[in-house]
């Protein structure tokens, strides 16, 4: 009540206010649609730039793992081209270590070879000139061994025998270039350090092109952070490098090494965005010649984070801009406002009596102008009072006493009254009662309220039905059927009278006597509907298809002229979806239906 109240004293005759307010929302809309569409313009810039960055960081790491892998290849190809070295490699492939320990000490015997390379010492000397290989192995698939390099150790021979290790499947089963280490592997050069991943190249015979084995090195993924270290404090999120099962070879945040990434399935299907940990962005860069995945997750809460404050900048400069705008909006409406409320203040002393007054405004804008005209009426409004204004007093109280000398309408209910109380003193009761629904219906008819209920509707219906029922001898019966929910429904005035008078005249037989007409009404899909069905001659078709056209022709139409009022009222009140509907059978009876809208209305009718 209190919101009416204020909207009611404050807005509703306030035009200024209501100029307020539209400007307000005008000016906000604007200013919050604008703010809105920079704010999604400069995030998205960021969130741009953030994964632009991120992208620049994968490409480091690529770059790192390519170099490191392009090494490896560079070992093997050295090999393919140095023969001797070559051949040794061959040799200790194929052959029991004793045996090629003996062919080494016969090589270094022939002095022809002094300065040929130390067979097994050259895969040392890479080891050491590259201090991120943990392991370089050479593997035997003939003789099933490991010869194990190891940074600060001892080169080690480890038997590999199917019969006892598992090791000669999982390496014939390898054949990824780039991979987390084999397990078995592992195990048997007692390694468990989680942070490595290994290059694979296989080894074969320079002349026969036999496959001898393969290489493999081990290299520890901890320096791979270095190639970031240029993004500390840029880089959001983390970045991850995947083998081609989903394996992780390098992890930024260290959270999924000795493991298969769990979110490598989405990884494989995705562009832009999934749901791992969380809602993040993500990015991929594929190796294809070294087979693995170079992945960047930046989760979106950490990049939002990154224009955080551009959010806040923004809320708040379109805060003070709305604040500005309505504050010389509310200066230029209210200077307005006063001018306009003293004219209608002026306006006001005017309509009690007071014509001496004048609205004094300079200025020449359009209330200076309406001000000055207002000034100038009054002035030849005192000039003709006297003449003009006067004598029209004297004729609106001669019309008044004219209109008070009228004959009372009650005269004529009190002398219908008397006639009926005669008539049932004389014993006829039939007379009485007929006066008597006549007097009622006509106090119907007369009454000047602007609304009719259903429930008002259909009392006048049963009156007028009555009327007839009397003069007829009971050979007429009839039905109402209303839902009590439906009475207070507002409906036009007389818009079953006419329908009742077309079946009373056209469609009474005197000689029946089960003469029956039944009204009912019902509501379905927001539409209150009446129905009166009766038991009468009914219509033939040639006679109806005329009724109906007549309906809508807006010719004048005689007989139906009835049915044709109700049908217009109906549209022009309710709309051209609503009007009077006929059916009827020949020899068994007509059904008129009425529609109109189920919520409430005022109607003026």
């Amino acid at each position: 009540m209190k919101v009416r109240s204020l909207y009611e004293n404050f807005v509703k005759n306030n035009l200024f206010m209501k100029m307020i307010l539209l400007f307000t929302l005008i000016t906000t809309a604007t200013i919050v649609g604008l703010s809105y569409f920079m704010f999604n313009m400069m995030s998205e810039s960021i969130v741009r730039n953030e994964l632009e960055t991120q992208k620049k960081a994968m490409d480091s790491v690529n770059s790192y793992m390519t170099r490191k892998y392009d090494s490896v290849q560079s070992i093997m190809l050295d090999v393919y081209r140095n023969d001797s070295l070559s051949l040794q490699l061959s040799y200790f492939l194929q052959n029991p270590f004793e045996d090629y320990m003996r062919y080494q000490l016969d090589q270094y015997a022939d002095e022809t070879n002094v300065d040929m390379p130390k067979g097994l010492a050259y895969f040392e000397s890479k080891l050491e000139n590259d201090t991120d290989i943990e392991n370089l192995l050479l593997y035997s698939s003939e003789q099933q061994f490991l010869y194990v390099y190891k940074q600060g150790h001892v080169n080690k021979l480890i038997p590999a025998n199917a019969s006892h290790s598992y090791i000669p499947d999982a390496m014939a089963l390898e054949n990824n270039r780039v991979s987390v280490p084999n397990a078995w592997v592992r195990n048997a050069i007692n390694q468990q350090e989680p942070k490595l991943y290994a290059v694979r190249v296989p080894i074969t015979d320079k002349n026969t092109l036999k496959n001898l084995g393969q290489l493999l090195v081990y290299f520890n993924s901890e320096p791979i952070k270095k190639e970031l270290e240029s993004y500390t404090g840029q880089l959001k999120g983390y970045i991850l490098v995947l083998g081609q099962t989903g394996e992780v070879l390098f992890d930024s945040s260290d959270r999924y090494y000795g493991a298969r990434y769990p979110y490598a399935d989405k990884i494989n299907s995705l562009y832009d965005t999934a749901m791992l940990e969380q809602e993040s962005y993500v990015t991929t860069l594929t190796q294809k010649e070294a087979g693995y995945l170079v992945v960047g997750v930046a989760p979106k809460a950490e990049v939002a984070a990154a224009y955080k404050g551009l959010k806040r900048t923004i809320i708040l400069i379109s805060v003070i801009c709305i604040v500005l705008v309505l504050f010389l909006l509310i200066l230029v409406v209210s200077n307005y406002a006063k001018r306009t409320n003293k004219i209608i203040r002026v306006m006001r002393k005017v309509k009690s009596g007071d014509l001496s007054v004048r609205i004094q405004d300079e200025k020449e804008d359009e209330l200076g102008q309406i001000s000055r005209s207002f000034n100038d009426m009054l002035g030849e409004l005192t000039r003709y009072i006297d003449s003009v204004y006067k004598a029209e007093i004297k004729q609106k109280h001669s019309e008044l006493a004219a209109l008070q000398a009228r004959v009372n309408p009650h005269f004529l209910y009190n002398t219908l009254e008397v006639i009926r109380m005669r008539a049932v003193s004389q014993g006829a009761k039939d007379v009485g009662e007929m006066i008597y629904s006549l007097s009622v219906l006509f106090k119907s008819f007369m009454q000047t309220k602007s609304e009719n209920t259903l429930k008002d509707e259909l009392e006048t219906s049963r009156l007028y039905l009555e009327l007839f029922r009397i003069r007829y001898k009971d050979k007429l019966s009839y039905e109402i059927v209303c839902d009590e929910r439906l009475a207070g429904k507002k409906i036009m005035r007389m818009a079953l009278q006419p329908i009742i008078e077309n079946y009373v005249v056209h469609g009474l037989q005197p000689r029946k006597l089960d003469n029956h007409i039944r009204i009912s009404v019902l509501e379905r899909e927001g539409r209150v509907r009446i129905q009166a069905e009766d038991n009468g001659i009914g219509i033939t078709e040639e006679r109806l298809e005329w009724i109906r056209k007549s309906l809508d022709s807006g010719e004048e139409a005689g007989d139906s002229f009835g049915l044709r009022s109700v049908h217009e009222r109906l549209k022009l009140l309710y709309g051209t979806d609503y009007g009077l509907e006929i059916d009827s059978t020949p020899g068994i009876g007509t059904i008129v239906s009425i529609e109109f809208p189920a919520q409430e209305e005022a109607l003026h009718v």
